[in-house]
């Protein structure tokens, strides 16, 4: 996974899922971008304007991780 404090400009990327969308505050969003490295494919931004870049098999893993239970106690469960 990498961190650059680089703006990403987010109009080439495709969106996937955006996690509260309840607001206008720029909440957290899942991108796939195409014209991306294998290894920096899948991006995840915050609503302070950050990202996080990923392959999609780092997000799967990590997918996998929370669907079998690895995550919860983050979130006091």
């Amino acid at each position: 996974m990498t961190h650059e404090p680089s703006v990403l400009d987010l109009t080439s990327l495709e969106p996937v899922a955006t996690f509260c969308g309840n607001c206008n505050c720029g909440c957290p969003q899942l991108f796939v971008d195409p014209a991306a490295t294998e290894d920096r494919r899948i991006v995840l931004t915050d609503d302070f304007g950050q990202r996080v870049q990923m392959s999609p098999t780092q997000f799967a893993d990590l997918v996998n991780e929370a669907k079998a239970g690895s995550l919860d106690a983050v979130f006091g469960a």
